[in-house]
């Protein structure tokens, strides 16, 4: 009886030791780098989105066409903005370390290039459309706000671009 006692014992943390293994290598294997976030705040709601698919360059600047394709992007997650509301965009330190900047509408309106963690953009502006030809001003129902990430090594061309769209509220 002890002998079997003694070989279930040592069955038992020969069991065990494999799960701790096997526990540790499923451990490591989820170890991924952390995707970084944008955040977007308008009243107290707030969307969070990782790069979008295709624009994110992991610190590198995007090549040229890559960078044409995210620009020309539509849609990412959605929030909804009453007219002259606040527009709040939030980065990750590192992202801020390297700069950043936000942008949209038609014409670009945003905010110049900034190392803060955060920014507050008027929402009056972004949703005007000016006319090239006539110069009449025009409201949009809903734009594409652009966050853009610059690359490690200061180059002007973002590395990442995050996607958010605003809808102004009726």
């Amino acid at each position: 009886m002890t002998a079997a006692l003694i070989s279930w014992g040592k069955g038992r943390r020969a069991a065990a030791a494999i799960g701790a293994v096997s526990l540790g290598l499923i451990t490591l294997s989820a170890c991924e780098k952390p995707t970084a976030l944008a955040t977007v705040t308008v009243g107290s709601t707030t969307v969070t989105s990782e790069a979008t698919k295709g624009c994110d360059g992991d610190g590198e600047a995007l090549d040229q066409a890559k960078f044409r394709s995210c620009l020309s992007n539509q849609g990412g997650k959605t929030i909804t903005v009453s007219p002259g509301e606040k527009v709040r965009v939030g980065v990750e330190p590192d992202i801020a370390e390297r700069g950043w900047l936000a942008f949209a509408g038609e014409g670009g309106q945003g905010v110049s290039k900034t190392h803060q963690t955060y920014r507050t953009i008027d929402s009056s502006q972004l949703f005007l459309k000016q006319d090239p030809q006539t110069g009449q001003t025009s409201t949009l129902k809903q734009v594409t706000l652009q966050v853009a990430e610059f690359p490690k090594d200061g180059g002007q061309i973002p590395a990442t671009i995050f996607h958010f769209t605003l809808k102004q509220k009726d």
